[in-house]
């Protein structure tokens, strides 16, 4: 089984260890209730009785402290954005590598974010990581422009604004709306909106 095998994967990567395992969210909401302690948690979006999505959101708002992983075939940018509105800190595909595995594990536990673009795989130093963080932060508030500030905030508001509505509320033509979200995409390695609403919560420019 996928689950099984992940178990098997990250227990194999030395860091970490597997302490609970559940067939579906139900099953998590009562192991959890048993005083079973997590950080990370890895939620297949496509689980029965009680499916990805619908945990993550428990999760969020019993046990706002765990992390959760996305883990899905269905990389849509419909699904991404519905797991991230969840509570999501991150995705990952179930036939991920155990190198790729790692990095987001890693990167949860650094940042509290994942992101697949390669320009975020990068992990940060384990020793002085808040200050670095801060720093790379600094970096990338300096990089944004204003305009393009308002259109993050707008994309990452849980109305989630169509890109034409993005326009309306900005006073702008639809263009000028393309242009910041290419501006964003090219500078900071982004493929998706999605990955843009990541990319503000993980680096705290918009909160979740």
């Amino acid at each position: 089984m996928v689950r099984e095998g992940l178990a098997a994967t990250i227990n194999a990567l030395g860091d970490y260890t597997v302490v609970l395992q559940a067939a579906n969210g139900r099953e998590l909401v009562d192991a959890l209730a048993e005083k079973h302690t997590i950080a990370i948690a890895i939620v297949d979006l496509n689980m029965p009785v009680m499916d990805g999505y619908a945990t993550i959101a428990w999760m969020k708002a019993n046990h706002p402290s765990v992390m959760c992983l996305a883990l899905t075939f269905d990389a849509t940018e419909e699904a991404l954005m519905r797991a991230i509105r969840a509570g999501a800190r991150g995705f990952l595909g179930k036939n991920a590598r155990s190198a790729v595995l790692h990095h987001a594990l890693d990167s949860l536990m650094l940042t509290g974010y994942f992101q697949t673009s390669e320009a975020q795989l990068e992990l940060l130093d384990r020793s002085g990581v808040r200050t670095r963080w801060e720093r790379e932060r600094d970096g990338i508030l300096e990089r944004i422009t204003p305009r393009e500030l308002e259109f993050l905030k707008l994309v990452c508001d849980p109305e989630e604004h169509t890109y034409e509505r993005i326009a309306v509320l900005m006073g702008v033509q639809p263009r000028s709306v393309e242009n910041h979200r290419v501006s964003l995409f090219e500078k900071f390695h982004i493929k998706s909106k999605a990955g843009l609403v990541l990319f503000a919560y993980k680096w705290r420019i918009v909160e979740p």
